[in-house]
């Protein structure tokens, strides 16, 4: 103990020891010490030099330490102390907060000191795992400390200890659960600690996705306030980006959890939106990344739709558009929201043509497209804001025809209106601007407004501008050619390259895949002299790219050319291009395009983003067109003559054959029209044939109807008849009609009759087989009377039984005592002096002996015989016991019968009270008619009934 106190700060005499003096002298006490105290002070005085003496106590104490945590388990503080120790040892961010003044070179070898320490302690997997169960202790100064440990860890060594983890039974689970720790400490360390595990691992981000991770970190958004919130609400926010970023899987089960939802409270703006704090404005910054995150372009196109129209639908758009025309959102935030609300709209017509509605709220209203394309074009605002106009504008025209034809009709002469400003407006103001980022992005913006769609692009033709007064209009192609071939002519920046580039784009989105806008190009005679010119100098680097675009520019119209103009058809232009440029040298310049830094850069997503104005040069939408023609351009330059005329033959054949599989098709949508015009009239003829059936059957049932009362009719006059004539001959003269019936009636008693014998002939049977019921009851309960007989006699075998137990325990009690006494009596005898025995009484006692010996054998016997009939009167027992049951079961069975048969006798008598009924009817009947009935039978039939009534009464 004076050492630890000259460790720890006391005054000792002497030298005092090196620091790794000291260290060692600590570890060799926490090895050897047995005392916990010791132990304990040890580790705490390696605690306070882990930091002064890193490299020491790392590789000196680290195995110390980890077996101090698998033995020490039980003691809290001195785990807290080896965790804290260890954590000092192998995280760097100590060392980055003192050591901010050494250079570089020292802070990569505190780095690579950090990383060597975790190397050695992840080299055992079971030391992570040890480290996962201590996180399982609720003791603070365990719990926090290792939490902290393997977050340095990860820092370290993430791909590793992820794999620990991942294998580790229950890893994940048990660092979720720091989510719930009442500790804000400890669940704002578990945040940063998850945060790390879940970097670039898919599978660590699904099972803490199913976690219920969602539900708990958008429930602490909500208590810290959501935006309002302080570093919490960040560290939240970008574990649910990690989460969420590149998994499809936890995407679909956000989406699905209606957590995009409650996403929306977030997001909401008060008019008072100045003196946001920095915080607040990473936050929500965060919340529009996560936004973004879910809508990404490169997502599967199912879910982002998806995603977009649950936002749409709960109403995130429209609130994220709240935003975007608010006063008083920081500039970075509305960058931002813009960004947001692009990839929201993107490729989706229901969220476009909201977006298309929303209004900026200005005196007069002016749509948020024109709000938006004025801060484009204006080269005071910040570059990344008009990037981000540039990607909003992109997105809303994105697979949207009806936004493009808006678009191009504001530039229409019909459409025009000199009272307000028009998006069409707009860009042509950008796009001969003096600002060279104006004319890029206004030239890229048109060129979404004509991708890939035709119409459009043969409207645009339509558009015609006034360059100056008194000079006539020119059509917008031919301006845009115009500043290109003229140069300084027309304006003086036209030669710059991002403006040159810009209206390259524009023209080949133009002329692509429209023979009519290629024939408005070529119309003009400077167009083409121009572009070989450009193809054919030997310029710098910087206006290799312009060579380049103007070779895919003529390429488009030999392509594309339907060789309306005889002086540039595509032989004459291909003649053209080999006299003047030569077909190699064509096909390198426009290989330049591709071979271009900036074109793999744009290529890579839809949103530009540029590090400077100078690099905008590339659009991703038109990076695709040059992949797409750059093939077919080359092969379309080195086809002969005599190929395009193969070609054009089997083009021709191929149109032949199209238009024969045309009239083919047609034919074959005639004859299914008539075949479903036959249909048709065949399902009305068989609903007529129907309804025709139906009406018959009504009138034969109406026909039977009158027969019936024409019958009745007849047969009422018959009896007014006969009455007349004769009034005493009633019965006998009967007509037809009557005998009939008469007939049918004696009948219907006759069948009546034996149904009644047949119902009595059951009820005797049922009678019958319920007094044998009853006599095996009888005979059920005598044998239970037998069973309590048997079971009485066996009660006294049984303490017969026992009472003779006990005389032979008594008996063989007296013959111990007998045998003993002998015995005693023999060593008497044996020690007397004079050796002479008694011989009477030693023969009395030989006899004695000898009657006990043959009364035990005989009690033997006894016991043997009465153990047999003892387990024979059990087994007697037993099968009593089993006939019991059976004849319980038997009662209960003849029970259920009874009532059963009772049922039914009680059916048969409601049957037969029915009949008795009927027949007096019938007889009624019989005597009206006059015929002669005897009621012997009926008298019989009710004396029996009543009989069979007064039996069961008796019986019950």
């Amino acid at each position: 103990m004076n050492f630890l106190r000259g460790v720890m700060g006391g005054q000792a005499a002497g030298p005092q020891p090196s620091g790794a003096e000291t260290i060692q002298k600590l570890c060799d006490r926490v090895a050897s010490s047995t005392l916990l105290d010791d132990r304990r002070d040890a580790v705490r005085a390696l605690k306070s030099l882990s930091k002064k003496y890193r490299m020491e106590v790392g590789t000196q104490a680290m195995d110390h330490l980890i077996n101090i945590l698998q033995t020490d388990r039980s003691d809290s503080e001195i785990l807290g102390y080896a965790l804290d120790t260890l954590y000092n040892i192998i995280c760097n961010d100590e060392e980055e907060e003192q050591d901010e003044s050494e250079d570089e070179a020292a802070q990569k070898q505190a780095d690579d000191l950090g990383a060597q320490f975790t190397e050695q302690f992840v080299q055992d997997s079971e030391h992570v795992t040890l480290l996962l169960a201590l996180l399982e202790e609720f003791d603070f100064h365990v719990r926090w400390p290792g939490v902290k440990l393997l977050t340095a860890l990860l820092k370290n060594q993430c791909v590793q200890v992820q794999g620990i983890i991942l294998v580790s039974p229950m890893g994940v689970s048990r660092l979720m659960d720091l989510l719930a720790d009442s500790r804000e400490v400890i669940r704002n360390d578990g945040l940063l600690l998850l945060q790390q595990l879940t970097k670039s691992n898919a599978a660590i981000q699904k099972i803490v996705a199913f976690e219920n991770a969602f539900e708990r970190l958008l429930d602490i958004i909500t208590e810290e306030g959501s935006s309002d919130g302080g570093i919490v609400v960040e560290d939240c926010l970008l574990l649910l980006v990690n989460l969420l970023k590149n998994n499809s899987s936890n995407q679909n089960f956000f989406k699905e959890g209606s957590y995009i939802q409650r996403m929306k409270p977030w997001f909401e703006v008060g008019d008072d939106n100045s003196g946001w704090s920095a915080q607040k404005v990473t936050n929500l910054h965060l919340m529009l990344q996560l936004v973004r995150v879910m809508v990404s372009p490169v997502n599967s196109p199912g879910a982002t739709a998806s995603c977009q129209k649950s936002m749409y639908q709960c109403g995130l758009l429209q609130q994220l558009c709240t935003i975007l025309m608010a006063t008083g959102v920081p500039a970075d935030i509305l960058t931002e929201t813009i960004n947001t609300v692009s990839e929201v709209i993107r490729g989706l017509q229901a969220n476009q043509d909201y977006f298309a509605s929303v209004n900026a709220p200005s005196n007069p209203p002016r749509p948020a497209i024109v709000v938006l394309l004025m801060s484009m074009v204006n080269e005071r605002q910040p570059f990344v804001l008009r990037c981000a106009v540039l990607y909003c504008f992109q997105c809303f025209l994105y697979k949207n025809q009806k936004g493009q034809g808006e678009i191009v009709a504001t530039l229409l002469p019909s459409t025009i209106d000199a009272n307000s400003i028009s998006a069409g407006q707009l860009l042509c103001g950008g796009l001969f601007s003096v600002d060279s980022l104006s004319n890029w992005c206004a030239a890229v913006a048109l060129a979404h407004a004509l991708q890939d769609n035709l119409t459009q692009k043969e409207q645009l033709l339509r558009v015609q501008l006034a360059t100056s007064l008194g000079k006539p209009p020119v059509s917008l192609l031919q301006q845009c050619t115009n500043i290109l071939s003229q140069g300084d002519k027309i304006i003086r920046r036209g030669s710059k390259v991002q403006t040159r580039v810009g209206l390259l784009m524009l023209l080949c989105t133009w002329i692509n895949n429209c023979p009519i806008a290629v024939t408005h190009f070529l119309h003009n005679q400077e167009n083409v002299p121009f572009l070989t010119a450009q193809i054919s100098e030997n310029l710098g680097e910087d206006e290799r790219l312009v060579q380049g675009l103007c070779a895919l520019l003529l390429g488009i119209c030999i392509y594309y050319n339907d060789n309306s103009l005889e002086n540039y058809t595509k032989e004459k232009l291909k003649q053209l291009i080999e006299k003047r440029i030569g077909k190699e040298n064509f096909v390198e310049k426009l290989g330049f395009i591709t071979k271009h830094e900036l074109y793999s850069r744009a290529a890579q997503k839809p949103q530009p983003v540029f590090l400077s104005p100078e690099q905008m040069l590339f659009d991703h939408e038109f990076t695709k067109l040059v992949k797409e023609l750059e093939g077919v351009i080359t092969k379309a330059v080195h086809k002969s003559s005599e190929d395009e005329k193969k070609e054009e033959e089997v083009k021709k054949t191929i149109e032949q054959h199209d238009n024969i599989v045309t009239q083919y098709k047609e034919l074959i949508r005639e004859q299914d029209a008539q075949i479903q015009e036959l249909k048709e009239q065949v399902a009305s003829i068989s609903s007529q044939n129907e309804q025709m059936q139906t009406t018959v059957t009504q009138q034969l049932a109406q026909i039977q109807q009158h027969k019936d009362q024409y019958n009745i009719l007849k047969l009422k006059l018959g009896k007014e008849n006969q009455n007349q004539s004769n009034s005493q001959g009633d019965s006998s003269q009967v007509n037809g009609l009557q005998t009939e019936e008469l007939t049918q009636l004696r009948e219907e008693v006759e069948e009546l009759r034996k149904q009644h014998t047949l119902l009595q002939a059951q009820l005797h049977d049922k009678d019958a087989l319920i007094n044998n019921l009853r006599s095996e009851t009888a005979e059920g309960s005598a044998g239970r009377s037998d069973n309590t007989e048997l079971l009485k006699e066996l009660e006294a075998l049984r303490s017969q039984v026992e009472s003779q137990s006990a005389e032979i325990n008594q008996m063989t009690t007296e013959r111990q005592e007998l045998l003993r006494r002998a015995e005693a009596g023999s060593a008497d005898a044996v020690s007397s002096s004079g050796g002479s025995l008694d011989a009477a009484k030693m023969a009395e006692v030989e006899s004695r002996l000898a009657a006990q010996t043959t009364e035990t054998d005989r009690l033997k016997e006894e016991v043997k015989s009465l153990s047999e009939s003892r387990a024979e009167l059990e087994q007697q027992l037993a099968t009593a016991t089993s006939t019991v049951a059976i004849l319980q079961t038997e009662q209960a069975k003849l029970q259920t019968e009874v009532q059963e048969s009772k049922k039914e006798q009680d059916d048969l008598l409601m049957l037969l009270a029915d009949q008795d009924q009927k027949i007096l009817s019938l007889k009624q009947k019989l005597k009206d008619l006059g015929e002669t009935v005897d009621d012997e039978d009926d008298l019989d039939t009710r004396d029996q009934t009543d009989d069979d009534f007064e039996e069961d009464e008796d019986e019950d």
